[in-house]
């Protein structure tokens, strides 16, 4: 059984516009089941943002290693948030997605939920050749997470979750400048490094074609129906 899901790229976007709509139909699709309404809306959403650093509500802000005025003389936005994690990039060639959906209706917890994020992100990589997978102790993506020394994250996760409904989700470097990693302890980590599919393969990728990889990825995984709005 596959459950209809509302597909919206939103293209390049702030990251404060974003959360705000995920706000919006985080909240349209929890009223909806606190109603036991007959239609029940859910929604996948992809973007890319400007440049930003996000703390999530449990995350350490001396993860961040530059004052916030320099942030914003480098034209990077920062903004303390409500998921799970600490903190993170988000800017230009990194393909985000918000899942905004009632696990229970694909029938997940919490713990299998982000192993299906992993996974998508994981087949979409396979398809350009890049192999990948899980670290015991910390959630993501990761290459080579099995050799401490070489372990470097192309994928973060973040979720927030409130009776089952999520939202915040997942970022893929893809081209990603990986410069802005230096300003900060990603994820909280001082012993590892970050990728992207551009610096594994030694040449940018078609942005599209990734998405495009993602999007199908998440119909297998998940088991949705996505529908373009």
């Amino acid at each position: 059984m596959f459950n209809n899901v509302i597909f919206k790229n939103l293209g390049r976007i702030k990251y404060k516009q974003a959360w705000d709509l995920q706000e919006e139909l985080f909240l349209e699709v929890l009223d909806a089941k606190i109603r036991n309404a007959a239609t029940r809306p859910q929604y996948l959403l992809f973007c890319e943002h400007e440049p930003v650093f996000t703390l999530g509500k449990s995350g350490d802000k001396h993860n961040l290693l530059i004052t916030e005025q320099i942030c914003k003389a480098k034209n990077i936005d920062f903004h303390p948030i409500n998921r799970g994690g600490d903190i993170t990039y988000h800017g230009p060639g990194q393909l985000v997605a918000y899942p905004i959906i009632d696990m229970e209706q694909f029938k997940v917890g919490v713990k299998l939920y982000i192993w299906k994020l992993e996974e998508t992100v994981i087949q979409t990589l396979k398809d350009f050749g890049i192999e990948s997978g899980r670290s015991e102790n910390a959630s993501g993506v990761w290459i080579d997470a099995e050799i401490p020394s070489k372990a470097r994250k192309i994928c973060a996760i973040g979720v927030k979750t409130s009776r089952f409904v999520t939202m915040h989700g997942l970022a893929l470097n893809v081209n990603t400048d990986l410069d802005y990693f230096n300003y900060i302890n990603p994820c909280g980590f001082t012993d590892r490094g970050v990728t992207s599919i551009q610096k594994e393969l030694g040449q940018k990728v078609d942005f599209q074609k990734v998405s495009d990889r993602m999007a199908r990825a998440f119909e297998e995984v998940f088991g949705m129906n996505l529908s373009k709005n």
